[in-house]
């Protein structure tokens, strides 16, 4: 659905802009739309909260009944709005003010645009539209419209707790090498910004620091029941250690088969497909929001796993758009993600969650269920499925795994030295899914890398 507007009723005829209000009064009050009698103090505080949004109208001169009950126009009326708008907002917000004649009654229709200067104040206090009412805004989401202004993220910001001796050199050289710079600490820290007025940034801390990392806790656990927990772990690691650490995890409390597949090697199949877990953990790694006091969770059940991550979705972010892997990318933690894309553990921002998808479709499993919930993300993924699925399912994991793996060798075979990033687009499918193929063609040995670690590429056994 179209988002709402502002009412925009210059160009029409005055029988065209009554009937367009008149549509407006039938449709009712909305997130771009609200009713009021008289022009008062709500009245600016409502525009404000529409310049934080995205944009409104306000008419003036209907009850909330959506009776028209009209307003007395003056010769100063229109000019005295403005002004009082101007003088209670910071900055100004000078609305459009039209006047239509409806029911032979006067009712004036105030309008403002999304303003791109946020947040907008009325009287020191910033208000949001929420559906068909105004809400005063959080200090975090006063914080994030100032930080989005200059296309920021917060933890971009110095961290005012720590120092740079406590940033653990070993650990920023290991992501030097991983990435195939060469620099000393400092010089790789100033390279990727992380380091702000002479301290860490807050992204700088939760990656690299020596110490445990509080902000970044992880509760996982193995449960019985809903009240019963067999085994847990709680994770406070630094922010690349932890997406090892909690796929140990997961990996350790699961259950893999092996199918006899006619090849030298059995295949192996765990009880959810592992690349998909990955990039799920990844996801909730890289954009939880780092000051909510509440901790991520994952719980592993008998029939599923819940993940549970803190960070309502940004801007007009909705489940349904993330499930279509169309949308632009809203990041809460820009700094973050861009150290995760150098490290390649994350490809292209945005697509994770359709990936996760199609993933477990393909392996012959529900889709999994994401919902927004108590101020933050939920995923529960399921391993069961129908009996009257399993041999479907079966083969097609079998045929889809052992017939991309020949593709692989097939491609590399007529195009040796090929990367791995270089093998997703004439193959179709995800980097994690290129790399697990390479790697069932390595224990094969099949194919064999040659040359630096930046550089090399991926060649068949025997090839030149």
């Amino acid at each position: 659905m179209q988002a709402l507007r502002p009412l925009n009723l210059r160009g029409l005829s005055a029988i065209d802009a009554s009937k367009r209000v008149l549509d407006a009064i039938a449709a009712g009050e909305n997130s771009c739309l609200e009713f009021k009698s008289s022009f008062q103090k709500e009245v600016i505080e409502t525009l404000t909260a529409f310049a934080n949004t995205l944009g409104g109208s306000i008419l003036v001169g209907i009850s909330d009944a959506r009776k028209v009950v009209g307003i007395i126009l003056e010769a100063e009326t229109t000019q005295g709005w403005i002004n009082q708008c101007k003088l209670a907002t910071s900055p100004s917000v000078i609305p459009d003010v039209e006047m239509v004649e409806i029911e032979g009654r006067t009712v004036a229709v105030v309008s403002v645009g999304e303003y791109p200067v946020k947040p907008v104040a009325c009287k020191g206090r910033y208000f949001k539209r929420v559906r068909n009412a105004n809400h005063q805004m959080s200090a975090t989401e006063i914080s994030d419209a100032h930080i989005k202004l200059i296309n920021s993220s917060w933890d971009y910001y110095p961290d005012p707790e720590h120092a740079i001796d406590s940033i653990s050199e070993s650990k920023v050289q290991a992501f030097a090498e991983a990435v195939g710079i060469k620099g000393s600490f400092q010089a790789v820290l100033e390279k990727f910004e992380l380091i702000k007025q002479g301290r860490p940034t807050f992204a700088c801390h939760l990656l690299f620091s020596m110490n445990d990392v509080f902000l970044s806790t992880i509760e996982a656990g193995r449960f019985a029941s809903q009240t019963i927990i067999k085994d847990s772990i709680t994770s406070r690691d630094t922010l690349i250690e932890q997406v090892e650490r909690i796929m140990g995890y997961i990996v350790k409390q699961t259950n893999k088969a092996y199918i006899i597949t006619g090849n030298p090697r059995r295949e192996e199949r765990w009880d959810y497909p592992m690349d998909a877990m990955r990039e799920i953990v990844i996801n909730m790694i890289v954009h939880r929001d780092y000051r909510s006091s509440n901790d991520s969770t994952i719980k592993i059940f008998d029939d599923r796993i819940e993940f549970f991550n803190p960070g309502k979705l940004l801007d007009d972010l909705t489940v349904e758009k993330i499930k279509t892997g169309q949308y632009k990318s809203y990041l809460r933690n820009k700094q973050v993600a861009s150290i995760f894309k150098e490290l390649e553990l994350i490809e292209k921002y945005g697509s994770g969650v359709r990936r996760v998808i199609d993933i477990f479709v393909a392996y012959g499993l529900p889709e999994p269920v994401f919902e927004v919930t108590q101020g933050g993300m939920a995923v529960t993924v399921y391993k069961e499925i129908a009996a009257s699925q399993n041999d479907g399912a079966n083969e097609r994991v079998n045929g889809g795994v052992n017939g991309g793996v020949n593709q692989l060798l097939s491609y590399l075979q007529a195009h040796p030295g090929k990367r791995a990033s270089e093998l997703v687009e004439p193959l179709g499918t995800s980097l994690r899914t290129i790399e697990r193929w390479l790697k069932q063609l390595k224990d094969n040995d099949q194919i064999e890398f040659r040359g630096a670690p930046k550089t090399g590429g991926y060649y068949p056994k025997g090839g030149k």
